[in-house]
């Protein structure tokens, strides 16, 4: 492990918080086949378990943001760089991300999303920053944390950590290493 990380959750705490996820979400979606929309890049490992956790019959997009790139802080709009392919038109849709900090991210997603006339469109995230910013219902919340700066579990720092199992924060002032 590099130095400057301060472990969060462990990847067990991560199993069972996404085994409860799934949960909610099994019940909510019961005898329906929802298209999960996962946020590249950051989501791509939540979302692969999430799925199998699910077991039940679900479709798959993906849609891409740039809001960090290899920046420290983010810009203030969210662009959309990849959309996504399969038609959401009168579908149940769910829409799977990593983290919400500031919102700016998802508040394009969702709105995106909106415009193509989804018969439902619900919200899941992994991580729910304290204070985190969305004005939207975030249907299915994993953990809510305080501040810090989130790696691993497939989420980076200037496209580094992905790999790490668990979740820990970093100390980006020091360039996280």
């Amino acid at each position: 492990m590099a130095e400057g990380l301060k472990p969060l959750y462990s990847p067990e705490e991560i199993r069972s918080t996404i085994g409860r996820l799934a949960g909610e979400i099994r019940a909510d979606y019961a005898s329906r086949t929802p298209i999960l929309v996962g946020v590249l890049k950051g989501a791509f490992v939540f979302l692969a378990d999430l799925i199998r956790a699910l077991e039940m019959p679900v479709e798959v997009d993906f849609i891409r943001l740039s809001s960090y790139g290899t920046r420290d802080v983010p810009t203030p709009k969210a662009v959309i760089t990849k959309d996504i392919e399969l038609s959401v038109e009168g579908r149940d849709v769910l829409v799977v991300e990593d983290i919400i900090d500031r919102g700016t991210t998802i508040e394009a997603v969702m709105d995106h999303l909106e415009g193509k006339n989804p018969a439902t469109l619900r919200l899941c995230t992994l991580l729910l920053k304290e204070g985190g910013g969305t004005g939207r219902k975030i249907d299915y919340i994993g953990k809510e944390i305080g501040d810090g700066f989130v790696v691993g579990y497939g989420m980076d720092y200037k496209e580094r950590y992905r790999e790490l199992r668990a979740l820990y924060t970093i100390d980006t002032k020091d360039g996280g290493d």
